[in-house]
C-alpha cells in the first residue's frame, strides 16, 4: 500500500531520524505479528494488552500503529467476535490510536498521529460498516469502545463518516437505538449524533422518522430538567440541530410532542432558584430551541412565514410569555447571559406580531401592592443595568415593540408628563411608582445632577424608538417643556434644546478629557444624534424647534468641522443639518434652506461637508453586510464562554471601545438605520442642488441705478431701468447655472476633484455655454421628431391615395372591357337582324366538315398520346434494369400497379 509506506516514511521525519523511532516501530511490529501468528490465545491477549499501553503513551509507536496495525485488528474484529476479550481489547488499541497523546506539547506544524490515523482509518468505508455493526454485540464494552471510536472519527473527518453512515443500511437506526442502552452508553451514543446532526439535513431526516423527539424529552426529564447535567445539554443540543432551519422537523414536533415540554423546562420551582453553571447552560440552550422555533425555516421557504407565525402563536397561547418575563425581567438574582437570552426571545415573540405586543403591554409584574407593568420593569433595566450586554437586549424589546405600531407608540407617547423637579430628584427606588412616561423623562434628566450621561443616551433609545416614523408622537413630544432646577435659572425649556444641550456638554468634555471621550462617548453621542435624525426627519415642526436657538446651527457646524471628533459623531452631525435643509419651511433669513447652505458653505466648506458624509459610509458598520444580531449554535465548547458573559463584559468593555465593532454601536446602526441614513443623503444631495439654483427669497439690497436721477425724463429714466434689469437678469442666469453645476458635480462626486472658480475663469461661462448648446440640441432633436411624425403621416395618407386610385383604374378597365363586349354582341345581332330582314335563310352547317375536322384533332391528340406513353416505356425499362442491378424483384414492385386504375370505375358502378 502507498498511504502505508508512506505512514511508514513520516515516522523519521517527525521523530528526529529513522534510528530514533526504529525501536519503536520494531517493538509494534513485534507486537502485531504475536497477535496475527501467536498460536497460545492467552499470548495474544497479552501482546494486544501490552500494544495498547504502548499506543497509549508513545507518539512515535501511535504512528508505526497506523502503518501497520489496522489490517491485523480490523481482521480480529471481522473473524473473531465470538473471542470477546480478543475484540475488547483490538478496540480499546483503535480508540487509544485515535485520540492525541495531551501531555505531549508538539510545534503545531508538527504532524499528528492520531489525525493521520484517524484519516486512514475513515477512508474505508467497509470499516465503519464494521464498526456500526458491533454496536449489536451485546457486550457492554465492545458497544462503548465502538461509540468511542465512531465520536473520534467523526471529530476530524465528519463529512466522510456521515457520507459513509448514510451508505450503510441501518446505521442511522443502530445508532438511536443505543439511546435506550444503558446510561453509559446512552451518553456517548447521545454526543456522537449530535455531532453526526450539525448540518447534515439527510441523517436529520432519518433521526426525525426514528423517534428522536421522543427520546430526547425522555431522556431530559429523566434528568431533571434544566436542573440535569451535561447530558440535558447534550439533549438540547441535538434537539436544535434537528430544529435549526427546518420548518418540515419543526411542524412535526408541533403537531406530535408539542411545545409544553420544552416550555417546562423554563419554569423555576423552589429551589430552583439556585443558578449552577450548568443550568445556566441548560437555560440558554432552551432559549435557543425557542428563538430557533420563532425564526422558522430557511429564508427561501415558501410557507417560512406561515410556520414562523404558527410557531409563535402557539408559543403564546402556551404562557411561554410568563416564563420569559420571569427569567428575563423578574428573576434579576439569575445570570445576566440568562436575562439578556430571555429578553432577545420576547423582543423576538413580539417583533411584527401584534396581538403579542397587545399580550406585553398588558402584562403586570409583581405581586400586590407593588405591581406594575412590564414595559416599565423593563425600562428601569435599560436606565439601571450595569450590563452592556443586557441594555442591548431589553432595547430590543422596545424596538420591536414600536416598529410599525403606531398605536403602541401613541400609548407610550401619551405618558410623557413632565414632573415637578422636586420628583425628578426623588430616590431611585421611588419610581416603582411612576409612570412609564414620566420615567422616561426621568432617565433623560438624571444626567444634570451628576454629570453622567449614561442613563440619559439608554433612555435616548428608547425614545427614539417611540418617536420614529410617528408624526403625531414627534408633535406630541414637541411640546414637552422642562423645568429649570429653579426658577432663577431661566424658563421651561422645550426636551429638544435639553438633548442638544447634552451633545454640546459631550463636545466640552471630549476636548478637556480625551480619555473620556474614548470610553462613553463612543456610543452616547450617536445614540443622541440618532434620537434627533429620528425627531427631525419629516416633521418640518421640528426642525423649526431646532433652529429656534441659534448655538444648535453653530454647534453643529463645529462638532463637523471638529477634526477631533469621531467618524461618526461627525457623520450624523452632518446628517443633522441636511435635514435642517431638506424639511426647512422657515421664510425667516438665516433660518431657511437657503441660510443654512449658506452657512455650511462658509463654516464648513460643501466639499469638506460631503466628505464627512463619504467618510461615515466607508466605515464598517455601513459597508458590512453582517446582521447585527447573528448568534452562533450553542455548543459545548462555545456554551461556558457565554454562561460567564458578566465576566466576559468587564474584560471587553475597555479594550473594544475603540473599535467599530462595539456591541452598543452595532445595536445602533442597524440594518434599518443605516438605509435610512443612506436615503435621507441622496435627498440630502438633491436638496442642495435645489437651494443652489433658487435665488434668494428677499433683496437685501437695493442699486443706486433704481433711483431716478436728477434732469432725467421719464423716457430716459424708462430704457436706462429696462437696461438694467435685463443685465441684472443675465447675471443672474449666469450664477444661477453656476451654482448648480457646482452643487451637481458636488453632489456626483462629494467633493473630488473639486476646485474652486477663481482657478478657473473661463469654467463657468464654457459651462453656460455647453448648457445653452445643450438645450438647443434638444429642441431641435424635439423639432425633427414632430417632422418625422408628420413626414410618416403624409406618407400613409399618400399610400392610401394611390392604392385608391389604383382600384378606381382596375373598376374603369373592367367598365371599359364589359363595354367593348355588349359592343361586338350588340353589332353580331344587329348584322343578323338584317340578314332576317332580307329573307336570306342562315346558313346550313357543314357536318361532314365538321367530323372530318374533329377526327383530324382526335387522331392528332392520339398521337400525342401514343407518344408520351413511348417515352414512359422507356423510362420504365431503364428504371427496370437499373433495379434488376440493384438485385431488386421488377416483377413484384409492379404487381398489382395495373388493378389500382379500375377502382374508380367500380365504386362509381357500385354508387350505379
Amino acid at each position: 500500500m502507498d498511504l502505508v509506506s508512506g505512514y511508514k516514511g513520516v515516522v523519521g521525519l517527525v521523530f528526529g531520524n529513522e534510528n530514533s523511532a526504529s525501536n519503536e516501530d520494531s517493538y509494534v511490529e513485534r507486537l502485531l505479528d504475536r497477535i496475527s501468528n501467536g498460536v497460545l490465545a492467552e499470548d495474544r491477549r497479552t501482546a494486544i494488552t501490552e500494544l495498547q499501553s504502548v499506543v497509549a503513551e508513545n507518539q512515535a509507536a501511535q504512528l508505526a500503529f497506523g502503518a501497520m496495525g489496522f489490517p491485523v485488528l480490523m481482521g480480529i474484529l471481522k473473524e473473531e467476535r465470538n473471542d470477546v476479550e480478543m475484540v475488547r481489547g483490538a478496540l480499546e488499541t483503535l480508540v487509544s490510536a485515535l485520540t492525541p497523546i495531551g501531555h505531549v506539547k508538539g510545534l503545531k506544524s508538527e504532524v499528528q498521529p492520531a489525525l493521520m490515523n484517524t484519516d486512514l482509518l475513515s477512508r474505508e468505508a467497509e470499516s465503519i460498516s464494521l464498526l456500526l455493526s458491533l454496536l449489536s454485540e451485546e457486550d457492554f464494552y465492545i458497544r462503548y469502545y465502538t461509540l468511542q471510536i465512531l465520536t473520534a472519527l467523526l471529530h476530524n473527518s465528519t463529512n466522510r463518516l456521515q457520507e459513509a453512515i448514510l451508505t450503510i443500511p441501518r446505521g442511522i437506526t443502530r445508532l438511536m437505538d443505543m439511546l435506550m442502552d444503558r446510561e453509559v452508553i446512552r451518553n456517548e451514543a447521545l454526543l456522537l449524533l449530535t455531532y453526526l446532526t450539525r448540518e447534515a439535513e439527510e441523517i436529520q431526516k432519518i433521526v426525525v422518522f426514528e423517534g428522536a423527539f421522543e427520546k430526547i424529552f425522555s431522556i431530559i426529564k429523566e434528568e431533571g430538567g434544566s436542573d440535569g447535567g451535561v447530558v440535558v445539554q447534550d439533549c438540547l443540543e441535538l434537539l436544535n440541530n434537528l430544529l435549526r432551519n427546518n420548518a418540515s422537523n419543526q411542524i412535526l414536533l408541533r403537531e406530535t410532542m408539542g411545545f409544553e415540554p420544552l416550555i417546562s423546562m423554563l419554569k423555576l420551582r423552589g429551589s430552583s432558584y439556585r443558578f449552577t453553571q450548568q443550568k445556566t447552560i441548560n437555560l440558554l440552550s432552551a432559549l435557543e430551541t425557542i428563538d430557533l422555533l420563532m425564526r422558522g425555516g430557511l429564508e427561501t421557504d415558501a410557507g417560512k412565514d406561515a410556520n414562523r407565525l404558527t410557531n409563535t402563536t402557539v408559543l403564546i397561547q402556551k404562557k411561554v410569555l410568563d416564563h420569559l418575563l420571569m427569567l428575563g425581567v423578574e428573576s434579576q438574582w439569575a445570570p445576566v447571559a440568562v436575562r439578556c437570552a430571555a429578553l432577545r426571545c420576547i423582543g423576538d415573540l413580539i417583533a411584527g406580531n401584534s396581538r403579542n405586543r397587545d399580550a406585553l403591554s398588558s402584562k403586570v409584574l409583581g405581586e400586590q401592592p407593588q405591581v406594575e407593568p412590564a414595559l416599565n420593569s423593563i425600562l428601569r433595566i435599560i436606565i439601571r443595568s450595569s450590563s452592556m450586554q443586557e441594555f442591548i437586549a431589553a432595547d430590543y424589546v422596545f424596538k420591536s415593540f414600536c416598529e410599525k405600531n403606531i398605536d403602541g407608540q401613541t400609548m407610550l407617547a401619551s405618558t410623557l408628563i413632565p414632573q415637578p423637579h422636586s420628583i425628578n430628584n426623588a430616590p431611585l427606588e421611588d419610581d416603582v411608582n411612576m409612570s412609564f412616561g414620566s420615567m422616561l423623562l426621568r432617565g433623560l434628566t438624571l444626567s444634570e445632577n451628576d454629570g453622567d450621561l449614561e442613563p440619559c443616551c439608554r433612555a435616548a433609545s428608547v425614545l427614539t424608538h417611540i418617536l420614529k416614523d410617528n408624526i403625531q408622537c414627534k408633535e406630541r413630544v414637541l411640546q414637552i417643556e422642562l423645568e429649570a432646577p429653579s426658577p432663577t435659572l431661566g424658563a421651561p425649556e422645550p426636551l429638544m434644546h435639553h438633548m442638544v444641550k447634552y451633545l454640546a456638554i459631550l463636545s466640552s468634555i471630549r476636548n478637556k478629557d480625551s480619555s473620556y471621550a474614548a470610553s462613553k462617548n463612543l456610543y452616547v453621542e450617536p445614540i443622541i444624534q440618532k434620537l434627533l435624525i429620528s425627531w427631525l426627519a419629516q416633521c418640518p415642526n421640528a426642525v423649526k424647534c431646532f433652529l429656534d436657538s441659534r448655538f444648535h446651527l453653530t454647534y453643529l457646524l463645529e462638532l463637523v468641522s471638529n477634526p477631533s471628533s469621531t467618524v461618526f459623531a461627525s457623520g450624523l452631525a452632518a446628517v443633522l443639518l441636511g435635514i435642517c435643509v431638506l424639511y426647512n419651511k422657515s421664510t425667516d433669513s438665516g433660518k431657511d434652506a437657503f441660510g443654512i447652505v449658506d452657512a455650511i458653505s462658509q463654516k464648513v466648506g460643501l466639499t469638506s461637508y460631503f466628505l464627512k458624509l463619504e467618510e461615515m459610509q466607508k466605515s464598517h458598520l455601513f459597508s458590512s453586510t453582517e446582521q447585527a444580531r447573528t448568534r452562533k449554535p450553542l455548543t459545548r465548547s462555545s456554551a461556558a464562554s457565554l454562561a460567564d458573559i458578566e465576566e466576559d463584559v468587564d474584560e471587553n468593555d475597555s479594550s473594544d471601545q475603540k473599535n467599530e465593532s462595539h456591541p452598543i454601536l452595532v445595536s445602533v446602526f442597524d440594518s434599518q438605520f443605516v438605509d435610512f441614513i443612506k436615503q435621507l443623503e441622496a435627498d440630502i444631495r438633491e436638496s442642495m442642488v435645489e437651494v443652489y439654483s433658487q435665488p434668494k427669497s428677499q433683496v437685501a439690497v437695493v442699486p443706486a441705478e433704481l433711483e431716478q436721477r436728477g434732469g432725467e425724463n421719464d423716457r430716459d429714466y424708462s430704457k436706462r431701468l429696462k437696461s438694467f434689469v435685463e443685465k441684472q437678469c443675465f447675471e443672474i442666469q449666469n450664477l444661477l447655472a453656476r451654482n448648480a453645476t457646482l452643487a451637481e458635480d458636488l453632489a456626483k462626486t462629494g467633493g473630488s476633484g473639486y476646485s474652486r472658480p477663481d482657478h478657473q475663469p473661463g469654467g463657468g461661462a464654457d459651462r453656460i455655454h455647453v448648457e445653452k448648446l445643450r438645450i438647443d440640441l434638444q429642441e431641435a432633436n424635439q423639432r425633427l421628431e414632430i417632422l418625422k411624425t408628420e413626414k410618416a403621416k403624409v406618407e400613409s395618407e399618400a399610400s392610401t391615395y394611390q392604392n385608391l386610385a389604383g382600384k378606381m383604374e382596375s373598376d374603369l378597365k373592367s367598365l371599359s372591357d364589359a363595354y367593348n363586349s355588349l359592343e361586338q354582341a350588340n353589332f353580331q345581332l344587329e348584322k343578323e337582324m338584317k340578314i332576317l330582314k332580307n329573307g336570306g335563310n342562315t346558313p346550313s352547317l357543314d357536318i361532314e366538315a365538321i367530323k372530318a375536322e374533329a377526327r383530324e384533332e382526335s387522331e392528332a391528340e392520339l398521337n400525342d398520346l401514343l407518344v408520351c406513353l413511348g417515352q414512359e416505356q422507356s423510362k420504365v425499362e431503364k428504371l427496370s434494369s437499373r433495379l434488376k442491378e440493384l438485385g431488386e424483384d421488377v416483377d413484384q414492385l409492379l404487381e398489382g400497379i395495373g388493378d389500382d386504375g379500375g377502382l374508380p370505375e367500380d365504386d362509381e358502378e357500385d354508387e350505379d
